[in-house]
């Protein structure tokens, strides 16, 4: 488990400022859940967790409960390849992609995303050295780290 350092969750939930209120946000390898319950302190509405690592659900469990959050929350213990194949588009306002560093999940995610967009913007964090195949704005972090944010084409 790699956790998205608070300084590049910050600059970049500051980058979605005003979409995130109110916003149906999905967080995709979770992790801890750190991604998702800063979502939902900055205004989003629900959030949806996907993670099957068993000390990352652990975590993610432990953090939901003790800030109280399990009304706006759910958790799917899935793998999420197989997942997202059964998403449907517009599912989400806002999801956040943090696949481990050089797994190829990536590539599988935006290939799903650019086929049904299950969501209106799409944030993926990667490796530098990861070519995201998707078009967006791009930020640079000090070390690996590299966030593009891709929204969807209007129908």
């Amino acid at each position: 488990m790699r956790p998205t350092p608070e300084r590049v969750r910050a600059e970049v939930m500051d980058q979605l400022g005003r979409e995130l209120k109110g916003a149906r946000f999905l967080d995709l390898f979770a992790g801890s859940g750190a991604v998702g319950l800063e979502a939902l302190s900055r205004g989003a509405a629900r959030v949806d967790f996907v993670e099957n690592g068993k000390s990352a659900l652990h975590a993610l469990k432990a953090n939901v409960a003790a800030l109280r959050a399990t009304q706006q929350t759910r958790l799917f213990k899935r793998d999420v390849i197989p997942w997202i194949e059964g998403a449907d588009s517009g599912s989400y306002d806002i999801a956040w992609v943090d696949p481990p560093y050089g797994s190829r999940k990536l590539d599988r995610v935006l290939e799903r995303w650019r086929a049904v967009p299950f969501s209106t913007v799409l944030v993926v964090e990667h490796d530098k050295d990861h070519e995201a195949d998707v078009r967006g704005k791009r930020f640079d972090f000090v070390g690996p780290t590299r966030i593009t944010i891709a929204r969807a084409p209007e129908p």
